[in-house]
């Protein structure tokens, strides 16, 4: 799996909301997400022009420990 190396904050916001993740409060320029899909979730998303990969990675790790898939899987179902 190769991560966009242009997706913004926000873009990733508009690509969690599929997964049932919804903006519950931003501070500054963090963003913070709930998902009430398989338990409650909470993950922050810098709201910045470009997110860096490890930062995106991280990310996409702990939503896909959420729901059990693998971080490929992931990608492909957001994508």
């Amino acid at each position: 799996m190769k991560l966009p190396r242009n997706l913004s904050g926000h873009d990733l916001v508009k690509l969690l909301k599929p997964l049932g993740y919804e903006t519950t409060r931003q501070t500054g320029s963090h963003i913070r997400l709930t998902t009430q899909e398989n338990g409650e979730h909470h993950i922050t998303v810098p709201n910045h022009e470009s997110l860096r990969v490890g930062t995106l990675a991280s990310i996409f790790g702990e939503v896909a420990d959420h729901f059990k898939i693998s971080r490929d899987d992931l990608f492909k179902k957001l994508m």
